[in-house]
């Protein structure tokens, strides 16, 4: 886990996210927390649980965003869920272990990416010997027998140095070559209503042993086959065990669950219905979220320190919907506050995925140099805000239904006007949106 201090992460963040300096600092604090807990003594770690937070907001404000970047900052393990996907356990859908699961396979390719870094070099080396050996097949003759000839073997040398050569200055990469692949055979079907996924760990991998990985022969350009060999090399090199000892360490450490649209498990007071699949998946979050042990294929899986991130809009209910004991798990609420114009003028701008900033890069690859003034800036954001109060409000995500109404007819055009400057002002956009921003009937269906 990365050394952030709060200030680091909230400085990070701002890159990337306006506003919302009130959740920032609430997820800054509660990183910054985890690698506290990280280096106190093990008797005083188990007792630190981590802040798990409720994110309360309207749709477009940037709870998602902000969970997302917080997890790539200190490079942990994050999965997002939809809490309307679960269903309670004997109900047809997933259950909410299953969330735990995904996490771990995310940390296992994490983990296996750091180790493949470690071995990248004897793997390609490994690699380009049996590119060599594909490319030119050892004579039977040259096989172990006794009386070779030596000035055989010593022309076979200086060919393979050659061919070696051409390999490493990329003259042979189209060049076809016969290599074997091994295939893993695909999931044995069984008589059940749920997926394979939500099988028992245990009676996956007998369904995995059952029907072993096959081999058989492919021709593939070289640049294929350099690809396909490199992964079977790095195979050879890792440790797996390793690897999954490592994973659910740090899926068990430093994991962060987000769970989504958690506000449509809130019950209406009903007792019968979609309320009761609902309160039966809060019951069943309730120990995942307090800490419990996960089953899965690799093993299990403690959720005690993993950190749970909820959101919700919460537009037809309250968090105090939530079964009591569900609220209580998720103890830190942090409200964010709905944008403004001048808000969509900062997000139009400053981020450095900005969408002026990308539509540049895009038209930038036909040639088409891009500008936006400032005067048009103004109108998107002010056009976008009023389309939020004058119909649904979606947030952010208004900017890019409104800059794709814009950018739809030179985005359309640009392949035959390379090496043009076209400059986007408020005069065009006014034009672009004449007629449907004004009309609020039309701005529902259109925009």
């Amino acid at each position: 886990m990365k050394e952030l201090t709060p200030q680091e992460v909230v400085e990070a963040l701002n890159r990337h996210i306006v506003g919302q300096e009130a959740a920032k600092r609430a997820a800054a604090v509660a990183v910054r927390n985890r690698w506290r807990r990280q280096q106190l003594p093990e008797a005083v770690r188990a007792e630190i649980a981590p802040a798990n937070m409720m994110l309360i907001g309207p749709t477009g404000v940037g709870k998602t965003e902000i969970a997302r970047r917080l997890a790539q900052l200190v490079n942990a393990p994050f999965v997002k869920v939809e809490a309307t996907k679960f269903t309670e356990v004997g109900y047809h859908g997933r259950d909410v272990d299953s969330m735990v699961r995904d996490l771990l396979e995310l940390a296992i390719h994490m983990v296996r990416d750091e180790q493949t870094r470690v071995v990248e070099d004897e793997a390609k080396r490994r690699t380009v010997e049996r590119l060599l050996d594909a490319l030119m097949p050892t004579p039977e003759t040259d096989r172990g027998e006794e009386g070779v000839d030596g000035e055989a073997l010593e022309r076979r040398r200086r060919s393979r140095d050659k061919l070696h050569a051409r390999l490493e200055t990329g003259e042979m990469e189209e060049s076809r070559v016969d290599i074997t692949i091994e295939q893993k055979a695909p999931p044995v079907g069984v008589m059940t209503n749920v997926g394979f996924d939500q099988l028992d760990p245990d009676v996956q991998s007998f369904l995995e042993r059952l029907v072993p990985p096959q081999t058989k022969r492919r021709s593939v350009t070289v640049r294929e086959a350099r690809k396909i060999l490199f992964e079977q090399e790095c195979d050879k090199l890792i440790d797996r065990e390793k690897v999954i000892e490592r994973a659910i360490r740090r899926c068990e450490d430093s994991g962060v669950i987000f769970i989504d649209e958690i506000d449509k498990l809130a019950s209406t007071g009903q007792t019968h219905g979609p309320d009761v699949s609902r309160q039966g998946v809060q019951r069943d979050l309730l120990p995942i979220i307090e800490g419990s042990t996960v089953s899965t294929r690799y093993g299990p899986v403690r959720t005690d320190h993993i950190l749970f991130i909820a959101a919700g809009a919460f537009h037809g209910s309250k968090p105090s919907d939530l079964m009591p004991e569900l609220q209580g798990r998720l103890p830190i609420r942090v409200e964010l506050t709905d944008l403004n114009e001048n808000d969509f003028v900062r997000i139009l701008t400053q981020p450095e995925n900005a969408l002026t900033k990308q539509h540049v890069a895009l038209m930038g690859t036909e040639g088409v140099f891009l500008e936006f003034t400032e005067d048009a800036v103004r109108e998107l954001a002010a056009t976008a805000y009023r389309l939020n109060q004058s119909t649904d409000n979606i947030g952010a995500r208004r900017l890019m239904t409104v800059m794709e109404r814009v950018m739809e007819e030179i985005s359309f055009s640009a392949p035959h006007r390379s090496g043009e400057t076209i400059r986007v002002d408020a005069a065009y956009v006014r034009k672009r949106l004449s007629g449907i921003a004004d009309d609020a009937d039309l701005s529902r269906f259109i925009l």
